[in-house]
């Protein structure tokens, strides 16, 4: 949440001439709603499992694409090994103290965090990173994008695959 994921892997997919697909997005176009409304109306474990459906989706539709997911996607329901399984993973890492940074002034189109206090924030990431870095590290990339440009990420990606 929060790294860049959906800028990076647009330029990332234009670089590459691949299409590019956010999950968030695809859940909107398909619930008709924003994924905040959804997040609230239905609840995080059904929110989950659309997540994981629209994943399974994309995965067998599509061929070669860039895929952005949520934060949390990697962290349920065996996605992780689907994704690594289906293609190419990349965890984008960042310091903490520049995620919470960046959370901070987002916060309001964010549904984990769209209450929460700054130091709530930093309360959350903290705890986030400690349950989500088992399935992150799983990734078939780890990438740190601390201080680099966006150029040079998509260079240094494109390297790396």
């Amino acid at each position: 949440m929060g790294v860049g994921k959906t800028t990076i892997g647009k330029n990332l997919a234009e670089k590459l001439n691949m299409p590019f697909i956010d999950t968030d997005l695809f859940i909107e176009n398909r619930y008709r709603g924003k994924i905040t409304d959804i997040f609230v109306e239905e609840g995080e474990e059904k929110f989950r499992r659309i997540e994981q459906k629209i994943l399974q989706e994309i995965i067998h539709r599509w061929g070669n694409v860039v895929v952005s997911t949520g934060g949390g996607t990697p962290c349920f329901f065996h996605n992780m090994k689907l994704m690594n399984t289906s293609g190419i993973t990349v965890y984008l890492k960042i310091s903490t103290e520049l995620l919470i940074e960046r959370l901070i002034n987002m916060k309001c189109v964010r549904p984990l965090i769209k209450d929460k206090s700054p130091e709530e924030i930093k309360c959350f990431v903290a705890d986030n990173l400690v349950k989500r870095e088992p399935f992150y590290s799983q990734a078939s990339i780890i990438f740190s994008i601390n201080k680099l440009t966006m150029d040079e990420i998509i260079t240094k990606l494109i390297l790396k695959i």
